[in-house]
């Protein structure tokens, strides 16, 4: 328990030392992690609370809750977290904060102890309709981060998919020499996405390479290793325990022996490579070009199967030594994947957006690897599937595979700034390594897929049980060995330029929000050279405490965290952890965001039709001898009140509003179009209303003509200087009115899509 009870009293808490609550028969611990500990810290409670309140024997801690409430609203401290992150939510209250709950999809509900579940619920009410200025979410999807406000933070920005999905890293990766003096190569096995027939041409032609050179190594490989050729291909494979060399003697009169011509086929595609590469086959045709015709090919491809299977030799690859070494030496030069390779020639096959290891296979048969993509529905096939170089000679430790899971933080990206953690964990297989069986529960450390399955009995028991080593750990295991030095002089600092480069890629495409981090977990393979290669990267890591390495470094990540991204905002020289600056890129100066005015020139079109005499039946006091009719019925020149102004009405408001009215032309709308909408429907919506119709005759059933005399201030109002033979309308009662077709003399109708002149464009007009 933790708490101590004297004389029916609470007197204090074990986990918070000096708290003297003095609260009657209560309880104050809550189970978190396997253990028991109060993360509702009185002592934070009383912070900032007056000294007379603190000092009250009968203290009552709903009061204590809501004078910290009232802080925190003050101090806008109200933070909301997805789903369960304990962690997280016991950093902020340590900083004052307060949750405020069913705010967020999926927020852990999860109560503590009695006492904390209504301080807590007490909590949560009173900021219920409060803003939450920090969220922490799984999804970037679960929050509208366009309708959060500049102070809002949120552990997660926009559209970085270009790195934290698999088929994003690969394509983008290609890019990376236009951002960085780096080779993409020299830490990322090279990777295709099988979604066009393009990509899946490269890939069958890199296949196909790997396969060439493969044969050379086994032709050098035979030599240095003629008494046992299975032995030859573990060592190359990286599988070096004695116990495991068990060469079949029987095994050799039962293979088949292969011709000296396939060593040749061999060489000439490595050379045709290595032309390639020195821009050679420029001033050839595509024919010539060609290494190997498709029989060819398919022919060697067999061959290489029953080769890499272990079921044939070559027959006499002694004379072709020296030839094939130095091949080999020249792509080593040119290619740093050549080591990587190995002999099987085995890709990884990976869904191009899932996580957590679903559905990723191992194959060594180009046929099967196509054959997957094609199985798919066509709907279904685009972008679902690369296929990326698996890493056959894999850095062992007592004989079993393992990777790296590497934490790295991203503060902003204008300026890019880049947080990387000193601390890491290893991820080790619950089975030996061996390339004979490419099954899943091998080659794939993800905790997410090993947690299911049993530790193999062959495997090293000086292994964990739990299956993860700390960083540390790994460096003593180094030292232990001699090599104690590799780990900061290769491993770490290889690690540093992988993320720092790959960022580099990334900074145009993501969607940069100010008050906005995200956190991401690296996974990382390491070679027998101890060289790191970048496998893929994950949004939301999983923090889950898993094993007793994860509760403790997933934990420690995460207050690291909440140091950077809200401590080191008040104090530069705070404590960040284990977090160090990686990358901090000098402030892009964005250019001057500058507007111009569409204008649209041009030369009015209009065609002369013959006039027509006109019918008008009565005249109005004021001349009419300039004015033309929008339309030829007043029907249709009447304004659409509901739909807004008809487009020509536009044009000819546009034309006047420039000053360059045409003779003949009316104003029918000057004012903006919220308001004649606004005028428009309070006119419709009130008997006995007005409205100002264009120049048309009407006449009433009743045959009275309306009034056409205005008074000399209306048409001062209506008139301008810069509308001489404009004349002013008559305000016509709205009611049942008959209109009759109405000509002027000296009319010509234009098309009503013509543009005179110049007019201002609208960005909601089109014309």
């Amino acid at each position: 328990m933790a708490q101590e009870r004297w004389e029916g009293r609470v007197t204090a808490c074990l986990s918070c030392p000096g708290c003297s609550l003095g609260i009657q028969g209560l309880r104050v611990q809550e189970r978190w992690e396997g253990g028991w500990m109060v993360c509702f810290s009185f002592t934070e409670l009383k912070r900032g609370i007056s000294q007379d309140l603190i000092s009250s024997p009968q203290l009552d801690i709903y009061r204590l809750a809501r004078q910290l409430t009232d802080k925190a609203i003050k101090e806008k401290k109200i933070f909301s977290v997805c789903r369960r992150y304990p962690a997280i939510r016991a950093a902020l209250r340590r900083r004052g904060w307060v949750e405020r709950r069913r705010f967020l999809p999926g927020a852990s509900q999860r109560p503590g102890g009695w006492v904390l579940t209504k301080a807590r619920s007490c909590q949560s009410r009173l900021v219920r309709n409060e803003t939450p200025y920090f969220l922490w979410v799984t999804r970037r999807d679960l929050i509208d981060c366009h309708s959060l406000s500049c102070e809002q933070m949120l552990n997660h920005y926009g559209k970085t998919a270009s790195f934290t999905t698999k088929i994003g890293l690969c394509v983008n990766m290609r890019s990376l020499p236009w951002y960085a003096q780096a080779d993409p190569g020299s830490f990322f096995p090279r990777c295709y996405g099988l979604c066009t027939e393009s990509d899946k041409q490269e890939f069958l032609d890199d296949f196909r390479r790997t396969a060439a050179s493969s044969i050379l190594k086994w032709v050098v490989g035979d030599q240095n290793h003629s008494k046992s050729k299975s032995k030859s291909w573990r060592e190359e494979a990286g599988d070096t325990d004695p116990g495991s060399e068990k060469a079949p003697e029987t095994a050799e009169p039962q293979l088949r022996g292969l011709s000296e011509q396939l060593v040749d086929a061999a060489c000439k595609v490595c050379e045709a490579y290595l032309g390639r590469l020195e821009h050679e086959d420029t001033d050839l045709s595509e024919d010539a070009a060609q290494d190997l015709t498709e029989d060819e090919w398919k022919e060697l491809t067999r061959q290489y199967y029953a080769l890499a299977c272990g079921e044939a030799f070559i027959s006499n690859s002694r004379s072709r030594f020296s030839q094939c070494q130095a091949l080999l030496s020249k792509i080593t030069s040119v290619d740093p994947q050549t080591e990587i390779n190995g002999l099987r020639n085995i890709w990884i096959v990976k869904p191009a957006a899932k996580s957590r290891g679903r559905d990723i296979v191992c194959m060594n048969r180009v046929e099967e690897i196509l054959g997957l993509v094609a199985a798919d529905p066509p709907a279904a096939r685009d972008n679902k599937w690369v296929v990326q170089k698996y890493i056959e000679t894999p850095l062992l430790i007592y004989d079993t595979k393992f990777d790296i899971r590497q934490w790295f933080l991203v503060t902003d990206w204008n300026p890019l700034t880049i947080w990387f953690y000193k601390e890491s964990y290893l991820r080790f297989s619950t089975q030996r390594f061996s390339l004979d069986s490419l099954d899943s529960a091998i080659h794939l450390c993800n905790n997410s897929i090993q947690k299911h399955l049993e530790n193999d009995k062959d495997r090293s028991p000086l292994l964990p049980a739990h299956n993860m080593w700390t960083s540390t750990r790994f460096q003593e295991y180094l030292q232990k060995r001699g090599r104690g030095a590799v780990w900061g002089s290769v491993v770490y600092p290889s690690m540093k330029r992988a993320i720092a480069n790959t960022m580099k890629v990334a900074q145009d495409h993501v969607e940069p929000r100010k008050s906005s981090f995200e956190l991401y977990g690296a996974d990382f393979i390491l070679g027998r050279d101890f060289k790191p290669w970048l496998i893929e990267i994950n949004s939301s890591p999983t923090m889950h405490a898993s094993t007793p390495v994860t509760a403790q470094l997933c934990a420690q990540v995460q207050e690291d965290t909440i140091k950077v991204v809200l401590d080191r905002k008040l104090d530069r020289n705070c404590d960040i952890g284990n977090f160090e600056l990686l990358w901090r890129q000098p402030v892009v100066e964005l250019p001057p965001a500058q507007t111009s005015d569409l204008l649209v020139e041009g030369v009015a079109l209009s065609k002369a039709q013959k006039q027509t005499p006109p019918t008008c039946s009565r005249d109005f006091t004021l001349p009419l001898a300039n004015v033309q009719p929008l339309k030829e019925r007043c029907h249709s020149a009447m304004p659409d009140l509901a739909r807004g102004p008809p487009r020509r009405a536009l044009q000819q408001d546009s034309r006047l509003s420039a000053g360059k009215a045409f003779p003949g032309t009316v104003p029918v709308l000057l004012k903006r179009r919220a308001e004649r909408g606004a005028r428009a429907q309070r006119v419709c919506g009130e008997p006995g209303g007005e409205v100002a119709l264009p120049t048309c005759h009407a006449q009433r059933p009743d045959g009275k003509a309306p009034g056409t005399a205005l008074t000399k201030a209306a048409s001062e109002q209506r008139s301008g200087p810069n509308l001489p033979n404009v004349c002013p309308l008559p305000a016509v009662p709205v009611g049942p009115t008959t209109f009759s077709e109405t000509h002027c003399p000296g009319s010509h109708r234009r098309p009503s899509g013509s543009i005179g002149g110049h007019a201002r464009l609208h960005p909601k007009w089109v014309y």
